[in-house]
């Protein structure tokens, strides 16, 4: 391990430590890494099997959820309204997302050495990243949606138009694209010698950065700037959406139609606050090696079970897609009997 970076680590500051001095060599005895080793979850033996069966579970759940909620919004056509639309994407996110860690970290309950190249940890990075941070912007379409919904319903034919869905939509891919290109651009740029343990399941951006050995203090920069506005914005969004939503309900005359929209609203909060607050713990946290432990346990609720949960909260407690998978499965089982 370069020694310069050693005496980093230990100090137990990722983000904005002392400053830096100016780029170290590399000594001649220092090799680049070619390939990474993920150290995964836990490196507890008697944990191993539990893990690896309920990650895959989750998993399972997590596939057949969201490619059910595609399927089932692509062919009915009464589900082709703006809310479906953007959760169609929602879901097509939290697919691929999902796909892009999950089957490397089950493979850390099943090896002892998990290995991934340069190129592969790099890629993961990306396409990570594009899918989080896009994410984090379909959360805020949703949210803004349901706000258009609840407080200007006559508007909401115009204001959620198909063509103002799509413009939305493609800024949040934008966002998500540029977001990873920045962090991944960055990381591009450091050396890794020697140490090539990632204290993560994952290739993410902070466990990355305790392995360079030369300096990070502008990819630090970088997450504070990036991750600052795609938490900070979408966050700040979500929440006026939802007093204004409150607020709303808190003036309808029915007690059971209140308590239906509390009960809906309090579920989406639930699942925005798990996502958001467990990666501003992650990323915006002043951290030390020590608690990237907790860090990256925390993560698990935005990475495994936040996209779990998505289609479960959105969808299945909505009628239209209770009715709407009612009539797929009765079509189904008619097909079998003929």
């Amino acid at each position: 391990m370069c020694k310069g970076r050693a005496e980093f680590s230990t100090n137990g500051i990722f983000l904005f430590p002392h400053r830096f001095p100016k780029m170290r060599m590399l000594a001649r005895n220092d090799s680049l890494v070619t390939e990474f080793i993920l150290a995964g979850l836990t490196d507890l033996p008697e944990l191993q099997q539990p893990l690896f069966y309920l990650f895959l579970m989750i998993y399972i759940v997590t596939m057949v959820g969201n490619l059910g909620l595609i399927v089932l919004i692509g062919i009915n056509s009464h589900l082709h309204t703006p809310m479906y639309y953007v959760l169609f994407n929602l879901s097509f996110i939290d697919l691929c997302y999902s796909s892009v860690f999950t089957p490397k970290m089950l493979m850390n309950f099943a090896l002892k050495k998990n290995i991934i190249s340069y190129i592969g940890c790099m890629t993961q990075l990306f396409f990570f990243l594009f899918f989080v941070i896009s994410e984090c912007y379909m959360l805020t379409l949703m949210a803004y949606d349901r706000y258009v919904a609840i407080c200007n319903p006559l508007l909401y034919k115009v204001t959620m138009s198909h063509e103002m869905c799509s413009v939305l939509t493609l800024a949040a891919y934008a966002m998500g694209f540029a977001g990873a290109t920045a962090h991944t651009g960055y990381m591009l740029k450091l050396t890794f010698c020697n140490a090539n343990i990632i204290n993560h399941y994952l290739c993410d951006i902070l466990p990355l950065l305790q392995l360079s050995c030369t300096s990070t203090y502008v990819n630090e920069v970088v997450v504070l700037i990036v991750v600052g506005i795609n938490i900070t914005i979408p966050s700040f969004t979500i929440l006026i959406s939802y007093i204004f939503i409150l607020i709303s309900i808190l003036h309808i005359r029915s007690t059971q139609g209140r308590s239906k929209a509390f009960s809906t609203c309090s579920s989406h909060i639930i699942a925005i606050s798990l996502f958001f607050g467990s990666a501003t713990f992650m990323y915006l946290k002043y951290s030390s090696p020590e608690s990237m432990d907790q860090a990256k346990v925390s993560s698990i609720f935005y990475t495994n079970v936040g996209p779990m949960l998505n289609p479960l909260i959105y969808s299945l407690r909505n009628k239209d897609v209770r009715v709407a998978l009612r009539k797929a499965l009765i079509k189904i089982q008619r097909r079998n009997i003929f």
